[in-house]
């Protein structure tokens, strides 16, 4: 079996994600395309760009504030450079797992005790899921004629299913809190169903349960703790992911308004809470091309056929590529730190010897 390094991975993803654009972008463009990008605003790039980077001290600023909550002091420029290392880590996964464990190890390394890290960003994925939940039910309710009369077969099922998912999701959540050793059990009983269906190999059985177990486990102990006494954390958490999403979500309808439309606020926010669920199926490197494709196919609801190419190229650069500016510069940082941690032992070692 071919091993590929993350630089390959890196590779995949931007391949990916170029390929799809340029296939966007030659068969929607049309005689109006070029009019469109030179009457482009570029203040409006450099909004979306803010808007973006609010997001992100935003989501650092939940770290910083959780982790006070269990009771350790995790500087906030530390937290920041946390998630954007994360970033890059997210370009590189499958369904953009890969900022978790970066998170869990930063704040191991910034004086976190590993269960307490793991509890942490469990609790963020938590909120995420029950912020993205109640926005989309919320939008789904006010919008439904709407999508009902504007979308085809295909995209209604789109959205039955990522409503259904939704609402499943916040289900879960809640029952977690509520009953935490049957919702485990309950849980557990699935798991297990999926593996023996799909697994033939015991062993291969063995390890992907034992490691559910273990996932799960630590999610019920972290949803215990923020229930109980750190549950400050998790109203303060739930506050800044609601303002993090948002925030996030405005970079769409910024670049839109860039482009001379009108912002469709609750028709994007709806779109991307639909790619935010796409996003989570780890089927390739930082779920790059299936976003690039999912996001044209919705946006081409509200948006003329020759701008769908120019939106998806700018909406891209600033929730992708940006990411990977971002998240090598950070990595950067934590190289030197861990280059530098490394001497100094070194040199504690020499001195002690």
């Amino acid at each position: 079996m071919v091993k590929i390094s993350n630089r390959g991975w890196m590779g995949l993803s931007i391949l990916f994600s170029l390929v799809v654009i340029v296939i966007i972008f030659a068969t929607t463009f049309n005689e109006e395309t070029i009019g469109y990008i030179l009457a482009f605003n570029l203040v409006f790039l450099v909004i979306a760009i803010l808007f973006r980077l609010l997001a992100l001290v935003i989501w650092g600023m939940r770290v910083h504030l959780m982790s006070a909550s269990l009771g350790y002091r995790v500087p906030l420029p530390y937290c920041i450079n946390m998630v954007l290392a994360g970033l890059l880590a997210g370009t590189i996964t499958p369904g953009q797992v890969g900022n978790d464990p970066v998170r869990v190890h930063e704040l191991y390394r910034g004086g976190v005790r590993m269960g307490d890290a793991i509890a942490v960003v469990i609790m963020e994925r938590f909120l995420d899921g029950l912020i993205l939940s109640v926005m989309g039910v919320l939008i789904l309710f006010v919008m439904l004629p709407y999508f009902l009369g504007t979308f085809s077969p295909a995209l209604v099922i789109l959205v039955a299913f990522a409503l259904v998912f939704m609402i499943g999701v916040l289900a879960l959540l809640v029952l977690a809190i509520r009953y935490p050793k049957k919702t485990k059990s309950l849980v557990m009983r699935l798991v297990n169903w999926v593996v023996a269906r799909f697994f033939k190999s015991s062993d291969t059985d063995q390890k992907i349960t034992g490691r559910a177990e273990r996932e799960i486990e630590n999610f019920f102990e972290g949803t215990t703790r923020f229930t109980g006494p750190a549950r400050r954390g998790l109203v303060v958490g739930g506050i800044l992911t609601g303002l993090f999403w948002t925030s996030e979500f405005l970079v769409a309808s910024v670049i839109m308004m860039g482009l001379g439309l009108s912002p469709y606020i609750l028709e994007s926010m709806f779109f991307q809470i639909i790619l935010a669920i796409i996003m989570m199926i780890p089927l390739t490197p930082g779920s790059s091309g299936i976003t690039e494709l999912s996001t044209s196919s919705l946006y081409a609801l509200i948006i003329p056929s020759g701008m769908i190419g120019i939106f998806v190229i700018l909406w891209r650069f600033v929730t992708f590529y940006l990411n990977i500016i971002l998240g090598a510069v950070a990595g950067l940082a934590i190289f030197k730190r861990e280059l530098k941690n490394k001497e100094k032992e070194e040199d504690k070692s020499q001195k002690s010897g």
